[in-house]
């Protein structure tokens, strides 16, 4: 499937989960022979009664989301897609303390007074919607968050207190890029309203767009403006990355130690850093390095 397109992907999925779902409301057989017990939801229906327009539809804004300008386009988008969703709210959050990290992303329409109470009780760190996204990788229902954490009495009294201001049944999807504070996308029914199962995969596909999206825009990253790297250079800052001397460096490669100093020098250059600590971090961050390369980009 990695040829097709969002939209096709969608409406695949959701014509799978449609014939899982005339399997019975009871379940469907497992490997012993017995009856998975199934979460029912209602199913997703566009005007004509199918779920395919909203697909559609969510598809295409996720295609937009990638060239968002500013923060009210992303901000619209969000809107857009939660009416889709038959969401209300949205919340596109770095976890982290904000208290301590304020220049962490973070993009919500959740009721006013929360933000400022929930930062006050520095939860962006013991959320257990934000936990549970760090045990896994898909989209989850936040009906599905105690068979992901343990919940504490906390946790389920957060959770109920986001009832009392109109947070019902949510989706969230999470988003973490090494080097950076782990994140995550959530959509938010009011309470008493439905979030749609066959949507699921959408929400996730949408979710990481938005991140990236306003990720982009705050931190203005553009890797066809980044100054480029040599892979002399780069194996070179790879190496240091291992605590590797310039001499040493100079015997792995088979190049002279001035020669090792003068790429490092040059990169340091060109990415406006000091020291070789800075210059593999840097690297790290902007995807020309990731933790195994090291060895890789010696093969």
């Amino acid at each position: 499937m990695g040829s097709l397109n969002i939209t096709r992907r969608c409406e695949i999925i959701a014509l799978h989960i449609a014939s899982l779902r005339r399997l019975g409301s009871s379940g469907w057989p497992d490997k012993k022979g017995g009856l998975v017990a199934r979460v029912s939801r209602a199913r997703a229906s566009g005007p004509d009664g199918t779920v395919m327009p909203r697909l559609s539809a969510a598809a295409e804004l996720a295609r937009r989301m990638s060239g968002v300008a500013n923060r009210n386009a992303l901000q619209d988008h969000m809107s857009e897609i939660c009416e889709l969703l038959g969401a209300r709210y949205y919340a596109v959050s770095h976890h982290v303390d904000f208290a301590a990290a304020p220049k962490a992303l973070r993009m919500h329409n959740y009721p006013g007074g929360w933000q400022d109470w929930y930062d006050a009780q520095s939860l962006g760190l013991s959320d257990p919607i934000h936990r549970a996204s760090h045990r896994t990788a898909s989209a989850f229902f936040w009906s599905e968050v105690g068979h992901l954490i343990a919940m504490s009495p906390c946790d389920e009294e957060l959770l109920g207190l986001g009832k009392q201001i109109g947070l019902g049944e949510g989706i969230t999807i999470p988003v973490h890029i090494p080097g950076e504070a782990r994140g995550s996308v959530s959509f938010v029914a009011e309470v008493g309203a439905v979030l749609h199962e066959e949507l699921i995969i959408c929400a996730h596909a949408i979710g990481v767009r938005a991140f990236e999206g306003m990720r982009r825009l705050e931190r203005g990253f553009d890797p066809q403006r980044r100054p480029p790297i040599s892979l002399r250079q780069r194996q070179c800052i790879a190496l240091a990355g291992r605590g590797m001397s310039n001499r040493a460096i100079a015997l792995k490669l088979g190049i002279s130690e001035q020669t090792v100093m003068e790429y490092l020098r040059e990169a340091r250059g060109r990415l406006g850093v000091h020291t070789r600590t800075e210059l593999v971090v840097d690297l790290l961050d902007g995807g020309e390095l990731c933790f195994t390369d090291c060895r890789a980009l010696l093969l």
